[in-house]
């Protein structure tokens, strides 16, 4: 039988082990920090001087200090001292001090990406998948500048929104 769940890695009580309450409170300790995430900011790579007890921190790049060999893990100061938890793929978190969600893909986190299929907002599609490219406006017997420029300036803003391809 396995001694922690398969993807948080939380402890499971073994029936003959004693001071339950141990495992039971670290267990509860990791589904606080792994469970609908908020951390401070991710851009530290040394811990800061004065955490909050239970404050939870995105661990950065070349991390010192505490904090050493524990790049793009989740840190959670509890009881005085640090707990590191190794993120997963699809993990999500919210950054407090970007107001973004970062979620865990392919080895990194990526910062402020929304995939998804269509966007709604009451019901209503806004916007879908990318539509087929567009040439610029030319040619034709009767040339409107004004109009013609108009035209591909709603053109280049479509492509760069990603609303159209190049």
């Amino acid at each position: 039988m396995a001694n922690q769940t398969p993807r948080l890695s939380t402890p499971y009580i073994i029936s003959t082990q004693s001071q339950k309450e141990v495992t039971h409170n670290m267990a509860l300790n990791m589904l606080d920090a792994l469970i609908q995430s908020a951390v401070e900011t991710s851009i530290l790579s040394v811990p800061p001087v004065s955490p909050g007890e239970g404050e939870l921190w995105l661990v950065g790049s070349s991390a010192t200090g505490d904090w050493a060999s524990h790049d793009n893990e989740l840190a959670q100061y509890m009881g005085g001292v640090w707990q590191f938890y190794p993120a997963f793929e699809g993990m999500a978190v919210w950054l407090k001090d970007d107001d973004v969600i970062a979620r865990y893909v392919a080895g990194s986190w990526q910062k402020g990406v929304v995939t998804a299929n269509r966007i709604d907002i009451s019901g209503q599609q806004v916007v879908g998948a990318q539509q087929a490219a567009i040439s610029d406006a030319a040619g034709g017997a009767t040339i409107d500048v004004e109009a013609r420029t108009a035209l591909n300036s709603l053109l280049v803003a479509c492509r760069t929104h990603g609303l159209i391809a190049s």
